[in-house]
């Protein structure tokens, strides 16, 4: 009997865990709290097609490469793989489950470096701990704990293949951020809109880069359309309280002039019927401006400028559940 009442709360914990993760907009990383699950991962380059990045933060600890859930990166110099956590929190550890079934020696030499920076590629942000042996199955490294966004596996050198077959992050308990941060439910998501400028596709806007320099390639952009809109599927129904748009940086701020921020469940008009959040009067040159109101429930979050043809232009648009 006492084991039946245990197995019975275990399970109401889990549905309860589950409903606030997908009804309220509290952000849960796994059991173990497990940061890097499912966030966005990209490494510097693809040595087969079954090495994708996002092998390394899928849950799957199988060392075996040919069980498809390890990352490969080409023999390069210094490649490097790397994990936005959406949010910055005191990272404390990272564990590394190596590659089983051959090369182990490969990731020895490997840095792990944790910070909120991208310049080259997020690899100059600090050093954390260097992998002096190559792990044998799953290794954790514990070190004083570092503010971060991105946790980097850096393997300096020539002829370098970098694979890993899962990494977890971990931050300190008494973390600000550690249990539920102000998640950014757009990083990743699917993003459309009505049209798309050369080389500026929707997915820009969710990208995790804040850059507004165009030409930089992480900005999204429509053609001057008639009531241009863009449009992000954060996949479930949040209760969505606040919106940050960054601006074009190097030209026609005013563009963003007049948009409108909807939210909602609905399709139609593509999403520009859904409720209106709030009415975007200007945004200056590059910067980042965040849009705070009374909560509404949606799973689409659009840009839509009503009334005009006009170039809509989004350098990042982060959706936030308070």
């Amino acid at each position: 009997m006492l084991r039946c009442n245990v197995l019975s709360f275990i399970r109401m914990a889990v549905r309860v865990v589950l409903f606030l993760a997908l009804f309220t907009g509290k952000c849960v990383a796994d059991s173990k709290g497990n940061l890097a699950l499912n966030g966005m991962a990209v490494q510097s380059s693809l040595g087969h097609p079954q090495g994708d990045a996002q092998h390394a933060i899928d849950g799957n600890r199988d060392s075996d490469y040919k069980k498809e859930s390890c990352t490969h990166t080409k023999t390069e110099f210094n490649p490097w793989w790397r994990v936005d956590l959406g949010n910055v929190y005191s990272v404390s550890n990272v564990t590394i489950t190596n590659r089983g079934d051959c090369c182990k020696e490969r990731l020895r030499g490997a840095q792990i470096r944790v910070g909120t920076k991208l310049d080259n590629n997020g690899n100059n942000n600090e050093l954390v701990a260097t992998i002096l042996t190559a792990p044998d199955g799953t290794e954790t490294f514990s070190f004083d704990s570092v503010n971060g966004r991105y946790v980097n596996i850096f393997l300096p050198g020539n002829d370098e293949i970098l694979t890993l077959c899962e990494v977890e992050v971990f931050a300190v308990m008494d973390s600000p951020s550690y249990l539920c941060g102000a998640r950014n439910l757009a990083l990743g998501a699917k993003a459309v809109q009505s049209s798309t400028y050369p080389q500026a596709v929707a997915q820009n806007a969710v990208d995790g880069n804040r850059n507004s320099i165009f030409n930089l390639a992480s900005c999204s952009a429509t053609n001057a359309d008639r009531d241009p809109w863009w449009r992000v599927d954060l996949g479930v129904v949040y209760k969505v309280t606040r919106v940050s748009i960054t601006n074009h940086g190097d030209c026609c701020p005013e563009r963003i002039n007049g948009a409108q921020i909807r939210i909602g469940n609905s399709l139609e008009n593509n999403g520009n019927n859904n409720e209106l959040a709030v009415t975007v009067v200007s945004i200056p040159f590059g910067e980042t401006k965040t849009f705070q109101f009374t909560p509404i429930k949606g799973r689409y979050v659009n840009i839509y400028i009503p009334g005009r043809n006009e170039h809509l232009t989004l350098c990042e648009v982060e959706v936030f559940s308070d």
